[in-house]
């Protein structure tokens, strides 16, 4: 039986992230003991949590130099953890700070690594994950022999661990590391965020809300409402705390020099070029549901959809609910109705 390393790191508040519960939820779906390994000061709830994990044992690095995400300290950090655990299999969050880091400590350890993984599953005693490839139109189920073997998971691929008590006593172990002067060329000195209510990208939302090119273009008048459109769109957002995605065509406009959403740029773009969302629902507006963008919707339960056209391709089994209207008026009787 393997040794698994569950390598997480903590929020600002000292808590655990949904992203890094749903890491331990991938860990206990398999049959094999596992430790944990955490970056970063822990909170009491969050320490409490974690002691009825399952886990025999926890590897915490903390202080000053470790409690900020930055690659050397974080990839240091991390090689520690798992040369102290003795894991052959490591298991980490696919989130920005591992997706940077654990690259690196794969590379100092000679293993390999397979990222954004969506699966976990055993035969005959063997590991094998599921991923993604090809712009995620190929979905391949292997496993490796090479140890270690480090694993990267897909965010909302796996239910949440909600600290439910286990009988596993967890012995905890604080690595005392001193960050060498040399990794710390790079220095955090504060986190700029916008306010809660100009982030419009929200993984954790219930809904994404997508808008397509149609919202620039000329509408039955013969006009652009270009600014009434920001403005039904950014009070929707408000309103049901939504989050907000767009089609290829249209975080392309500015590129092109056309009229495009001040609030859209590439970062929004949903589909086989952009991001694959697991929201539970999302709605389309104003976009026709060509192949390329349906298809970053493939992890979304339930799908509906706003076009004038009642022939257009989300009519044609690509949406569960497809709303034959105007999405100006819709989304501004939506918003009337949500602001009672």
């Amino acid at each position: 039986m393997e040794k698994i390393l569950v390598l997480l790191s903590t929020e600002q508040n000292g808590e655990l992230g949904k992203h890094a519960r749903e890491t331990i939820g991938a860990a206990k779906s398999l049959s094999h003991e596992f430790v944990l390994g955490v970056v970063g000061d822990l909170s009491e709830k969050a320490m409490k949590d974690l002691s009825q994990a399952g886990a025999d044992h926890m590897l915490i690095v903390a202080g000053g130099d470790f409690n900020m995400s930055r690659y050397a300290s974080d990839a240091y950090a991390g090689e520690q953890i798992v040369r102290a655990s003795g894991a052959v299999l490591v298991l980490a969050p696919a989130n920005s700070r591992w997706s940077r880091a654990l690259p690196g400590i794969c590379h100092r350890l000679e293993g390999r690594m397979d990222p954004q993984v969506t699966a976990l599953s055993q035969k005959d005693g063997a590991i094998y994950v599921t991923r993604w490839f090809y712009r995620q139109r190929i979905e391949a189920v292997l496993t490796r022999k090479c140890r270690p073997w480090f694993i990267t998971i897909s965010a909302g691929s796996f239910p949440v661990w909600e600290g439910k008590g286990s009988e596993v006593k967890t012995s905890v172990e604080r690595l005392n590391l001193t960050l060498p002067d040399t990794m710390k060329k790079s220095n955090v000195l504060s986190i700029k965020e916008p306010p809660t209510n100009q982030q419009t990208i929200k993984p954790d939302s219930p809904l994404l809300f997508v808008a397509g090119a149609g919202w620039t273009k000329k509408q039955a008048d013969g006009a652009v409402h270009q600014e009434e459109a920001e403005k039904l769109i950014f009070g929707f957002l408000d309103a049901s705390k939504a989050s907000l995605g767009g089609t290829k065509s249209v975080v392309d406009l500015a590129g092109e020099g056309q009229k495009s959403l001040s609030l859209m740029s590439h970062l929004h773009q949903v589909g086989q070029t952009g991001s694959t969302p697991r929201h539970k629902k999302g709605i389309a507006t104003c976009c026709h549901g060509e192949e390329p963008h349906v298809v970053g919707w493939r992890f979304i339960n339930e799908r509906r959809a706003i076009n004038l056209d009642p022939n257009c391709s989300w009519a044609h089994g690509k949406t569960d609910v497809l709303y034959v209207a105007d999405a100006f008026q819709l989304v501004k009787k939506v918003n009337e109705l949500l602001s009672r």
